[in-house]
């Protein structure tokens, strides 16, 4: 007798534990593909953030122009940042990229001096950088301005494209999560169908069979967002170690949102999922059950 009950409660406490780790699986990859998501918004808004205009100004600019300008540009709304280079940094670059000096055989340095001015993420934009580019050009110290228009219109091409690609995975992934968490919950409620249906029998009320096993599903929907999380951290970490440059990219609030969100929709649809299969097996016919 004592052998039968070791059984039967290895057995629900396996049943407890494949619920577990299935229901963190998938809580895993729909925090995975979070992951993905808030990354990819910050790749994209950094690609953008590095677009911008080359203004050349004109050579006979004096020092209190120049900060004028330079003040001026700063407070725009759409700059992110400027950077200055004079007639000699421009040179020094420029005889890096050719690899000789074309000063000493030109007998005079052709350059001028330039800002280049980065756009904040939400102007980089090909009818917005346009309208930019006829105020710039407007400035008396400016002489020519300058931007890479195809590689605008590429960036912002690309962006929609990738953005739509992973929209429509995150909707199809998020019904196959619901799906799946939904019937392994299911299979685990199916193993005590004559526990419900005699628990009912002897006269328990619905919401008294239902109430132990929801709390059960949410505490099971807890564990698995929590074990979820920490395969989340690991992966953050791996990317830390392989892919340094991505710190900079990382906001740790939003990590905290999205990790918060992973924990209310294990408690969510575990819940849910619980409620929906105990009532299931509340209607069947005792017939029905085998």
């Amino acid at each position: 007798m004592s052998s039968e009950k070791n059984k039967a409660a290895f057995k629900v406490r396996s049943s407890y534990l494949s619920t577990i780790i299935s229901i963190s699986l998938v809580l895993f990859m729909l925090g995975l593909l979070g992951l993905i998501l808030l990354n990819a918004q910050k790749i994209s808004n950094h690609v953008k953030e590095n677009i911008g205009f080359s203004l050349y100004l004109h050579e006979d600019i004096s020092e209190r122009q120049l900060q004028s300008l330079r003040t001026d540009l700063i407070a725009k709304t759409y700059t992110k940042h400027i950077d200055y280079t004079n007639k000699e940094q421009a040179a020094e670059l420029l005889k890096k990229d050719l690899g000789e000096d074309f000063v000493d055989f030109l007998g005079y340095n052709p350059l001028s001096a330039s800002l280049d001015l980065y756009l904040k993420a939400d102007y980089a934009e090909q009818n917005i950088i346009e309208d930019i580019t006829k105020e710039l050009k407007k400035y008396p110290a400016v002489k020519e301005v300058i931007y890479q228009k195809d590689l605008v219109a590429e960036v912002n091409n690309n962006i929609r494209k990738i953005g739509l690609v992973l929209l429509a995975f995150s909707a199809l992934l998020l019904v196959v999560v619901i799906a799946l968490i939904n019937n392994t919950i299911r299979l685990a409620i199916y193993s005590k169908r004559f526990l419900i249906k005699t628990m009912q029998l002897v006269g328990a009320t619905g919401g008294f069979i239902r109430r132990p096993f929801v709390a059960r599903g949410v505490l099971n929907g807890i564990l698995s967002a929590l074990i979820a999380i920490l395969l989340l951290l690991g992966v953050l970490y791996t990317a830390k170690q392989n892919f340094p440059a991505l710190v900079e990219l990382q906001d740790f609030n939003i990590y905290l949102i999205l990790f918060s969100i992973v924990i209310v929709l294990g408690i969510l649809i575990s819940w849910i999922s619980t409620s929906l299969a105990v009532r299931k097996f509340l209607r069947m016919q005792s017939g029905d059950l085998h």
